[in-house]
């Protein structure tokens, strides 16, 4: 039975038909431990974003809950990520808020016609060297944005190009704020020091911030040392939830937002699916990658309308939520509630909390994004990968996001297409130098004169079209009959059928012919939903090269090739073969012409 061409089926619905009491207690658990760690990565993307503290938990309350009930993966966490922070902080100093929700949104409905077109499993075609390059450069710009809470720089306004950014602050070194220095050190030591296995229930980041805002609330050292703080900089977090917002822009806006919500949407529906495939080995599990591009949609088209920003599954999130005992999506629901709870709350609080602390928090999480070991092991790759890390790493730390992402998708492209062209292969043989095996060898055969051999191994398509040209001009004549093996051909585009419609019409504007040798079951389906086969003459489609070369003797009016003596035993093994292989090629076509929905041609 063939798929749906819509499918919409979350996961939770499947968690649910079995749920026990004990799962719950196990989603609880990892729920609250994760809340833990969520709480200030959610306050402090958002601030490195441009926007108001509470718009991160908002985020992580709307967008994480909606990801947990209508996602393909049974343990994702979503919320706001990193990977984000350099696009958003752009869209809101050119486009102001509304801008950037309404790029959220646009960037959701990319993600939801994504996954309605079963394209999850195309996104995890991009080649590790562009995915990793875009990490690490996101890293390095988050770093960047994180230098003047971290060293107390009295700048209104960082400008978004990374080259600006840093001739700005470095203008501005010499107004470094001593006890800012001090205190975002002692937060980053705590946050990088805490240990690991303690980590798996209070993360080290939750630490830092506690005891920093202990310190600055209760000690008075905020107001002592002039520490900058959410309430003096935002003037608190707003302990009521968000209202309904619709945002609104005029058409040019619009038009100018895609290009950056194309890059939303790309960024989300990797690092997502990253994540899934993450969690699914450590669970042996199997997400649904269409469904999770889906649920990964509708957060970002119904978050943006209570004011969050763009929402994606957390790696470091996710895999804590495994490691604390989380089994279904309800712990991500779990994870929602009990922020929204925090928030209600605990909001007054959080006024305190030193902007320094957050910016440690953000240096760890970028500087363990960076991975630096990475570097070091470009030099033994192979030159072109090393080349497109290089280039799309270095786009997205000196260009702008959207251009590094584009170039890294086309880089991608690119190589695989150069992968590929190397792999294929394209040339004549003859008795001598053919290296076929078995009965498929053209050792001790006899090809008639004026019959040219050519052997196609390989994808046959528009990166190798240019071999075949090549092969043709160094042969030495001109064939009265073409052979083309193709037996080895698993793949044919639309370039390389309309190749062989041009080398045919050549061929036959002369009066030579072209036959085809064994064809592959996808090859064959495209010739026949082309109609190439009935141009070429289905007697032209031989299944192994004895019956092609016996076509060419009859073609050019030759007699056939008389059989060597030989048992009774071989002849009927001989026959056998060659009914076989003829039973091969009328069923493939049998099955093409069932998939096009086609009577099948009379037999010849």
């Amino acid at each position: 039975m063939s798929a749906p061409i819509f499918s919409f089926r979350p996961r939770l619905f499947d968690t649910l038909k079995d749920y026990t009491r004990e799962r719950f207690r196990g989603d609880f658990g990892a729920g609250l431990n994760v809340m833990i760690m969520a709480f200030p990565l959610s306050i402090a993307f958002a601030i490195a974003s441009g926007v108001k503290p509470e718009q991160g938990l908002f985020t992580a309350i709307i967008g994480g809950g909606l990801i947990a009930a209508l996602g393909g993966s049974r343990v994702q966490i979503g919320g706001p990520t990193g990977a984000f922070v350099v696009i958003t902080y752009g869209v809101v100093q050119q486009f102001g808020l509304d801008g950037l929700l309404l790029c959220t949104m646009l960037a959701g409905v990319m993600l939801c016609v994504m996954g309605f077109a079963r394209m999850g499993s195309v996104i995890r075609f991009i080649p590790y060297p562009v995915s990793r390059a875009f990490t690490k450069g996101i890293a390095i710009l988050i770093l960047s944005s994180q230098i003047k809470n971290f060293l107390g720089l009295q700048v209104d306004k960082l400008p978004v190009d990374f080259l600006g950014k840093m001739k700005l602050l470095a203008a501005h070194a010499d107004a470094v704020h001593w006890p800012t220095v001090g205190l975002a050190v002692a937060s980053l030591l705590v946050i990088g020091l805490w240990p690991t296995r303690l980590a798996r229930y209070v993360p080290g980041s939750m630490v830092g911030l506690v005891c920093a805002t202990v310190a600055v609330g209760v000690f008075g050292l905020g107001e002592k040392w002039h520490l900058a703080t959410i309430g003096s900089q935002f003037g608190g977090i707003g302990s009521g939830l968000p209202a309904l917002h619709l945002p609104v822009a005029d058409l040019p806006v619009l038009r100018a937002l895609v290009q950056p919500a194309f890059t939303i949407a790309l960024l989300v529906s990797m690092q997502a699916l990253l994540c899934a495939v993450v969690t699914d080995g450590m669970l042996d599990e199997k997400h649904d990658s269409n469904q999770e591009l889906i649920g990964q949609g509708v957060a970002n088209v119904v978050g943006p309308l209570f004011g969050c920003i763009p929402v994606t599954g957390g790696v470091a999130r996710s895999i804590a939520n495994v490691r604390a005992g989380a089994r279904t999506p309800v712990a991500g629901l779990v994870h929602s509630g009990l922020l929204l709870l925090v928030l209600l709350v605990a909001a007054p609080l959080a006024a305190h909390i030193p902007l320094a602390t957050l910016s440690a928090i953000l240096v760890v999480a970028a500087y363990r994004m960076v991975a630096w070991k990475q570097f070091l092991r470009l030099r033994r790759w192979p030159f072109s990968d090393s080349s497109v890390f290089v280039a799309t790493f270095a786009l997205t730390v000196l260009t702008d996001l959207t251009v590094a992402v584009e170039v890294g998708v086309v880089l991608a492209a690119l190589l695989m297409v150069k992968r590929i062209s190397e792999t294929s292969q394209i040339t004549a043989v003859d008795e001598s130098s053919d290296t076929e095996g078995s009965h498929h060898s053209l050792i001790g055969k006899e090809i008639p004169d004026g019959v040219l051999v050519f052997r196609v191994f390989g994808a046959f398509f528009f990166g190798v079209v240019d071999k075949l040209d090549d092969e043709l001009k160094r042969a030495t004549q001109e064939p009265d009959v073409l052979i083309l093996r193709i037996r080895k051909v698993l793949a044919m585009d639309a370039t390389g059928l309309q190749a062989l419609e041009d080398l045919h019409a050549k061929l036959r504007a002369k009066g030579k012919h072209l036959i085809l040798s064994a064809p592959h079951t996808q090859p064959l389906f495209v010739m026949e939903k082309a109609g190439f086969l009935d141009r070429i003459g289905r007697e032209n489609v031989c299944p192994h090269i004895d019956a092609a070369l016996a076509r060419s003797r009859e073609i050019l009016g030759l007699p056939p090739v008389a059989e060597p003596p030989d048992s009774a035993a071989g002849l009927r093994a001989e026959k056998q073969q060659l009914e076989s292989a003829r039973r091969e090629l009328s069923d493939a076509l049998a099955r093409a012409n069932r998939i096009l929905g086609e009577t099948p041609p009379p037999a010849a």
